[in-house]
């Protein structure tokens, strides 16, 4: 089974988008594909790679979760650099699993 994101490319190393470095937007994680039955999300949990001096780091203010669906609102970044956003959820149903995209950030 698998999640959907929307929105993303995907390339050999796997899915991104590209986020100008002014952009304040939300991205999300669809699990509804990846859920069995009448599982559905309990919690969801954030992570944003960490890159060493970077001058202007991409960061969040929120996140949500509904039944099926994971989203983190992501502002700044750096340009050029390539960040791994990664979800993390636990199910109702005691499920644990997570999917990471990457943020290349450009000015557009």
């Amino acid at each position: 089974m698998s999640c959907q994101t929307s929105g993303f490319k995907t390339d050999h190393l796997g899915e991104y988008i590209v986020k100008d470095p002014d952009a304040y937007l939300d991205y999300s994680v669809e699990w509804n594909d990846w859920l069995v039955g009448a599982d559905t999300i309990s919690t969801s949990a954030w992570t944003i790679e960490t890159i060493v001096d970077d001058a202007a780091p991409i960061t969040t203010d929120q996140d949500t979760n509904g039944s099926t669906k994971a989203t983190i609102w992501l502002s700044g970044g750096t340009v050029n650099n390539h960040y791994t956003i990664t979800n993390t959820i636990t199910t109702t149903g005691g499920l644990t699993d997570e999917r990471s995209f990457r943020i290349i950030v450009r000015e557009k």
